[in-house]
């Protein structure tokens, strides 16, 4: 049983959404899978964007997103943040995925990044999605392991943005 829930933000979880953003910010981290949840400090501006995202004619992706954020069930805290994107571009299939994930620093290696993944390859499941492609940078280990867990096949390498990347298919079928 999954400890985890994934729910899509909503004005209710303003206040716990900017404080798990607020974590990242000291940590000087990025947040993936948050379609750049750290630059925002307009809520009801990101808010907004998480809902365009979600139509392919409206997303700036090119494809239709949607956004999760796990939630621990004993407590309420937003642990991690996943991104399903419903299809690929030729862009996101050269360098991006299907998903893209993270958890929160202080959270980080319980095992919460392979729940949160396991529950929106769930859902890409009921969409119809037959694999997905999972991408990480090669010297983020917690990912990769995370990508493996579930399945994750490595299928290439290659170099973004001046860095090593590698690319994991799981077969959902």
């Amino acid at each position: 049983m999954y400890e985890l829930e994934l729910l899509e933000p909503t004005k209710e979880l303003e206040a716990a959404i900017m404080e798990y953003r607020q974590e990242y910010i000291l940590n000087g981290e990025k947040i993936n899978g948050s379609l750049g949840l750290v630059h925002y400090d307009d809520y009801s501006e990101w808010l907004e964007k998480v809902n365009k995202t979600q139509k392919a004619e409206t997303s700036p992706l090119g494809v239709a997103t949607t956004t999760y954020f796990s939630i621990r069930k004993s407590d309420g805290k937003i642990i991690g943040t996943i991104q399903l994107r419903h299809d690929l571009t030729d862009e996101l299939r050269e360098h991006g995925g299907h998903i893209g994930y993270g958890v929160r620093p202080s959270e980080r290696g319980k095992g919460y990044g392979k729940q949160q993944l396991m529950l929106v390859l769930d859902i890409a499941r009921q969409m119809g999605i037959q694999k997905v492609m999972i991408s990480c940078t090669k010297d983020n280990i917690a990912s990769r392991q995370t990508a493996i867990s579930c399945g994750g096949v490595l299928a290439r390498e290659n170099i973004y943005k001046d860095l090593e990347q590698q690319i994991f298919w799981i077969n959902l079928q």
